[in-house]
């Protein structure tokens, strides 16, 4: 298997985001995934969508956003 399709094949470093709004107002949805580059100077990104407006904000997931995105699936009915 070469590099860069190990790389792509493990678990997302990052979520990308679309923010809109400001402050405690501001709204987040989750738009998409990075994988870091090995060398850490570059990412991989996938967008499941393209924010037309706010901005987009690339962050590294923690845990809360992991144990949030099994929440999410187990209400959608998408984990068992």
């Amino acid at each position: 298997m070469s590099k860069k399709s190990n790389e792509t094949s493990n678990r997302p470093t990052h979520a990308i985001w679309q923010v809109t709004g400001e402050g405690e107002k501001a709204r987040w949805n989750r738009v998409g995934a990075a994988w870091m580059h090995s060398d850490k100077k570059g990412a991989n990104l996938k967008f499941d969508s393209i924010p037309l407006s706010g901005r987009v904000v690339v962050r590294e997931i923690t845990e809360q956003d992991n144990a949030q995105d099994e929440f999410n699936a187990e209400a959608q009915g998408g984990a068992q």
